[in-house]
């Protein structure tokens, strides 16, 4: 596996493959890889000819108070972990060279709508910070093929849009979210977890599989449903952020007219901040 830290260096060696005929697919990360990123890495591998993976951790995207100063790097493992499974490129760009005239001066790219809801409602900026390092990424790698997980739906939701709206020529692949044996979706935030709150933490996703279970018997009442949910988190630790049934092609509010669903869930479990979600395709 070759390592890269400049733009120049990145794009000298995508043309290459480019010039001799090969697809190339992309995978951001921030690093301290888990299990998910190898799936989102080794799906790439599957669906293209060469994979490029970035780890950066972008300053733009988080908020005051919000864990960037401790955001945890495991450049070492991570390293190992990629070229155990035979990635192509790795690029590891500084925040001067992503943001060279410093973010005050960046030009920013937002997604309106969909960006203001659920986790861009708690974290103002946030998707604003995540659609400018995206769309920089995607510009400076020029992939076919972009993979990312879709535990962060709304994430995703927000990059697809962004992609159709600037007219950006890529494919953007959402890959089911990744689980311990018990549930509990794979985040590099997991390992803010104590014993005792790991233990606890699954029960965010049962919650959302009975939230859904009930759905699919013909419940309705979504608001019911949400504030049974919100009360059950509560009861067991955690200090719920949202918990929401909208509509799972624009995260409207549902309307009850049979459209494919999905909950979403964010909840603080000490702390670490713990998202998740489940669709619902038949309601």
């Amino acid at each position: 596996m070759d390592r890269v830290n400049s733009i120049k260096e990145l794009r000298q060696q995508v043309t290459a493959w480019r010039v001799a005929g090969e697809q190339i697919a992309f995978v951001p990360t921030m690093g301290n890889l888990h299990a998910g990123h190898l799936v989102l890495v080794k799906q790439a591998q599957q669906r293209a000819d060469r994979v490029v993976v970035s780890i950066f951790v972008n300053p733009m995207q988080f908020g005051a108070g919000e864990d960037f100063a401790s955001y945890p790097s495991t450049i070492a493992q991570d390293v190992a972990q990629l070229e155990r499974i035979k990635t192509d490129l790795l690029f590891t760009p500084s925040v001067q060279e992503v943001y060279p005239r410093g973010q005050k001066a960046q030009t920013v790219v937002t997604v309106p709508g969909i960006s203001d809801t659920l986790c861009g409602a708690s974290r103002p900026g946030h998707f604003a910070g995540v659609a400018t390092v995206v769309c920089k990424l995607l510009n400076m790698v020029q992939p076919d093929l972009a993979l990312f997980g879709s535990k962060d739906f709304q994430q995703l939701l927000v990059i697809r849009q962004m992609v159709e709206d600037l007219c950006i020529p890529v494919e953007i692949a959402g890959v089911p979210t990744v689980r311990d044996a018990d549930g509990l979706a794979r985040s590099s935030r997991n390992g803010y977890l104590t014993a005792a709150e790991r233990s606890l933490a699954p029960t965010l996703y049962r919650t959302l599989c009975a939230t859904s279970a009930a759905i699919t018997g013909g419940n309705k009442d979504y608001i019911a449903l949400e504030l049974e949910a919100m009360q059950t988190l509560e009861v067991a630790g955690f200090k719920p952020d949202y918990y929401s049934i909208r509509n799972a092609a624009d995260l409207l509010q549902p309307d009850k007219k049979g459209h494919r669903l999905v909950i979403l869930a964010a909840a603080y479990l000490g702390r670490a901040r713990l998202i998740d979600n489940r669709v619902v395709d038949k309601c």
